[in-house]
C-alpha cells in the first residue's frame, strides 16, 4: 500500500479523529509554504481528553503508568488519563506532559495522521490544518523545492509505523474475542474535600471491557499455546497489571481537586 503525501487532487476526508479540527491531505501545492514551529504549550490539545488509543506493542509501557481498558464494539484499547470527561490529568497548566508518564504514540503523532484513500487503496499523510504549531513562518518546514523534507519523512514513517501497530492490535483484540476472554467492568470514586471527607455520592468513572482472569485459567493448554505462539500473553498480563493503576489515577484526581479548592478559597 503507498503512503505518501497527497496530490494536488486528494480525497475528501469523513470521520472524526480525537484532537484533529481540520486534517488536510498534505501536498506540497496547498501546504509548500507551512511547516511547525516550536510554541509555549505543545500538548495543550491533549488537555480535554481523558482517554487516549493505544497499540499493543506499547502496553508493557503504558501499563505502569495508566489503566489500559478496552472500550466500543471493537474493543478499541485506550489508555485513562483522567476520571471525568474534559479533564486530562497528566497535562501540566503549562500545556506540557508530565515527563515521569509514558507519552502514546497517538499522541506523539500529532498533527500528522493517515487517511485512506479507498479508490487508490492508500494511505495519504495529512496534517491538522488547525493544529497550533503549523505555522505560515515555520521552523522547520514541509517542503523544499516541491519534495517532502527530512522532517516530513519521518512523519511518514512514523505514521507508517503506527498504521503497522494498529492492525497488530486489531489481530489481538480478534484473538481475545475469538476465545470470549472479555468481561465487563465498572470503576467509581468517592469524591473528598481538601481535609479528605467524602463528599457526596460515589462517582461512577467509567463501564469497560477487560480480559477475565477466569476465563484465560480456564483455556485449554491448547487455546492457550496459541494464545502465546501469537504474542498477546505478554500484552494480556500487562493489561491485567495496568488494572491497579485504576488507584493511581483516582488519588491523583483527588489530590487535583482539593489543590483547586484551596486555591480557589485562598
Amino acid at each position: 500500500m503507498d503512503q505518501s503525501p497527497a496530490g494536488q487532487s486528494g480525497p475528501e476526508l469523513t470521520g472524526n479523529v480525537l484532537f484533529y479540527q481540520q486534517p488536510e491531505p498534505l501536498s506540497p501545492e496547498q501546504h509548500g509554504a507551512l511547516g511547525v514551529s516550536q510554541i509555549q504549550q505543545p500538548f495543550e490539545f491533549l488537555r480535554r481528553a481523558h482517554a487516549v488509543p493505544v497499540t499493543v506493542t506499547e502496553f508493557g509501557m503504558a501499563a505502569g503508568a495508566y489503566p489500559i481498558i478496552f472500550v466500543g464494539d471493537d474493543r478499541t484499547p485506550v489508555v485513562a488519563m483522567g476520571v471525568a470527561q474534559g479533564q486530562n490529568l497528566f497535562v501540566t497548566d503549562q500545556g506540557m506532559t508530565d515527563p515521569d508518564f509514558y507519552v502514546p504514540a497517538f499522541v506523539r503523532r500529532y498533527p500528522f495522521v493517515f487517511a485512506s484513500d479507498q479508490n487508490n487503496d492508500r494511505l495519504l499523510l495529512c496534517v491538522d490544518r488547525k493544529a497550533p504549531m503549523v505555522s505560515e513562518q515555520p521552523e522547520i518546514a514541509f517542503f523544499e523545492n516541491g519534495q517532502p523534507t527530512q522532517f516530513t519523512q519521518d512523519a511518514i514513517e512514523f505514521c507508517s509505523e503506527f498504521e503497522r501497530q494498529r492492525r497488530a492490535t486489531t489481530e489481538f483484540t480478534d484473538i481475545l474475542k475469538k476465545f470470549d476472554l472479555f468481561e465487563e467492568k465498572s470503576v467509581s470514586f468517592q469524591p473528598r474535600d481538601a481535609q479528605g471527607n467524602e463528599t457526596g455520592d460515589q462517582q461512577k468513572i467509567a463501564d469497560y471491557w477487560a480480559v477475565s482472569e477466569e476465563k484465560l485459567n480456564a483455556l485449554s493448554p491448547e487455546d492457550y499455546l496459541e494464545l502465546k505462539n501469537n504474542g498477546a500473553v505478554g500484552a494480556i498480563y500487562a493489561h491485567l497489571v495496568s488494572l491497579m493503576s485504576w488507584q493511581r489515577i483516582i488519588q491523583r484526581a483527588i489530590r487535583l481537586n482539593a489543590a483547586r479548592q484551596q486555591a480557589g478559597n485562598a
